[in-house]
This record gives C-alpha cells, structure tokens and sequence, in this order.
C-alpha cells in the first residue's frame, strides 16, 4: 500500500467518526477533512459527499501549488472556482474537491496542520449562533479543554464560505502566530462550526470531541448561573506544565 493509500484510510476512519450521527458534529454533507500526503498533494472531501458514510471515492487528492496559484489570484468568479479546483487535482478521474479546499489548503501550510477537521456541532453552534458568539471560549473553564484545545482558539467572524473565508483564515493565523508564538488548534468560526488543525488524526478528532464537550459544559454552566473561569494563571501553568505536555502528546497518537 502506497503512502497516499495510507493516509487515505486514516482519514476516511477519521471522518466516519466525526460523521456519527450520535455526535451530532455533522449531518448529510456538512463538515469536510483533509490530510498532507507528504509529497506536495492533499486528500479533500469531494464536493457533497457524507462524512458518516464516506469512503475512498468520497476525496479527491489536489496539488499544493495548484491550490495556492487559485488564491494568490484574487477575487475569483464561482464559475472560476470550480473551474479551477477540477484542474488542481491531481488525478482528473478524482470527483471535485469541496468548496473549502482553499480552507484547508491554508490551514495544511500556514496554519502548520498536517490534518485537519472541519465540523458544525451542534453544541458550539449554539454558542457561535447566538449574541454570544465565541466570547465564551476564550477563557477556559476545565484543564482539558486546555491541554486539548490549546491556551485559547482563534476567531472568524461569518464570511461566505470557499474563497473570501480561506483569506480571512490566512489572515487571522498570521496574527495568532505574532501574538502567540504559535498557530492555534482550534479556529471558531461564527454563525458557522469548527476546524481542528492536528499532526495526528486522532488529534484532529481529539480536538472535536473536547470543543464539543466544552460547548455542553458551557451550555449547562450558564444555566446554573454562568461559567466560573480558571484564573489566567492557571491557565498558562496547565498550558505549559511537562506533565500535560506529555500527556498532550500521548493522546494524539
């Protein structure tokens, strides 16, 4: 088995499980995964495809460059979009890649990921879809959402989907990266869901699963009162300690 081979059956694993409907992550064809092959072409979701029930003929593989030539051209048409994300892949017989490929092409380079999950659970969204949006996840409230999810996630408000979304992404990774030295792990995007950037697929999933139960906590936090948020200090000693560094790495194998 070649190692594109490979990593295509770890993320067609990774994807069903982002894709049970008793997660309430996805349904029908919501939410799309990626993943770097190594040789400067990525596995996407094709267009329409179902995360629960997906399989090899559900990805496509695209070029890098070919990805990264579509961005740095500016504004383009959705005539223009479709056009060229068929002519990025690198096998033509490969069903069209998703909307996000731009998304997760930014992601895959600048937002240093070499997996990515990008999911709409129901829990987050009730938070991102409300008055409230994403100021609730900026500070922590349990250890694990840390170790997981990392100090904090970075932000995006609503922007049309495909294209204009992927620019406001490389945006908003650049200046996550000056202010924290690092990319994030968790993006928020508003009245939309989630991505998970990972080195592992199990990171990926690991990462979901913690912004889910993070939203659920919150949910029933706020109907006792309202959240209790660790102090900062707290906060940056859990995000740095060895032993959670540790622990982080061991959960993401």
């Amino acid at each position: 088995m070649s190692e594109q081979d490979s990593i295509l059956g770890e993320l067609i694993g990774l994807s069903r499980e982002l894709g049970r409907e008793e997660r309430q992550l996805v349904i029908l064809g919501e939410g799309n995964t990626s993943a770097n092959c190594g040789d400067g072409t990525f596995w996407i979701k094709a267009s329409g495809s179902q995360l629960g029930r997906i399989d090899a003929s559900g990805f496509g593989r695209v070029r890098f460059t070919s990805a990264q030539e579509l961005l740095a051209a500016g504004p383009l048409s959705d005539t223009q979009v479709a056009e060229g994300l068929r002519r990025a892949l690198a096998d033509g017989s490969h069903r069209p890649p998703s909307v996000e490929t731009f998304l997760h092409t930014v992601c895959l380079t600048e937002g240093g990921a070499k997996w990515v999950g990008h999911t709409h659970p129901v829990a987050v969204n009730h938070f991102l879809c409300s008055q409230l949006g994403a100021e609730p996840f900026l500070r922590h409230i349990y250890p694990d959402a840390i170790v997981l999810c990392g100090k904090v996630p970075a932000v995006i408000p609503y922007i049309d989907p495909g294209f204009t979304l992927a620019e406001a992404v490389r945006e908003a990774l650049k200046r996550y990266q000056e202010l924290h030295g690092e990319p994030p792990k968790l993006l928020l995007m508003i009245n939309h869901g989630l991505v998970a950037l990972g080195q592992s697929a199990q990171e990926v999933f690991n990462i979901t699963l913690m912004a889910d139960k993070w939203a659920r906590v919150l949910l029933g936090a706020y109907a006792l009162g309202g959240p209790r948020y660790l102090p900062e200090n707290e906060v940056s000693r859990i995000d740095n300690r060895l032993d959670e560094h540790y622990r982080r790495s061991q959960l993401s194998e």
